[in-house]
């Protein structure tokens, strides 16, 4: 799946988070959003981790944006929460690695890379700014 819970969680956040001054709470945030915050405080954590927020601790702590909204790419803030880039068919992205013995047989595997591709290039090209307009 393309767009996991995950995925969408985490950038209704970055939304929220781009639009204050001072750090926002995990606690705060899962309560506006109406999200666990167990759940995302896993989310921003991985957001921080990669560069995108940064993690401010104590009593006036949590998150704010560690780039500017134009520099932070879609496709980054899915990774980073997913673990891996997001994906539209759970393929190899060469018919080389294809661990199925029928590589040479699919013959949807070429309409759907090239689909994987055209969303790549959109998602890193899409922006959280984009996403503020």
């Amino acid at each position: 799946m393309l767009i996991t819970r995950a995925s969408e969680y985490a950038i209704l956040s970055l939304i929220v988070i781009s639009k204050v001054d001072s750090p926002m709470d995990s606690e705060t945030l899962s309560k506006e959003l109406a999200i666990s915050k167990s759940f995302l405080a896993k989310i921003l954590q991985a957001l921080a981790k990669k560069g995108i927020l940064k993690s401010f601790k104590g009593v006036n702590g949590g998150f704010l944006l560690d780039m500017k909204p134009s520099q932070i790419a879609m496709l980054d803030v899915m990774s980073a929460v997913e673990g891996k880039a997001p994906a539209v068919f759970e393929c190899s992205p060469s018919l080389a690695d294809c661990p199925s013995e029928k590589a040479n047989l699919c013959s949807i595997w070429p309409f759907l890379n090239k689909l994987q591709g055209k969303i790549d290039l959109f998602l890193s090209e899409l922006t959280l700014s984009d996403i503020l307009e």
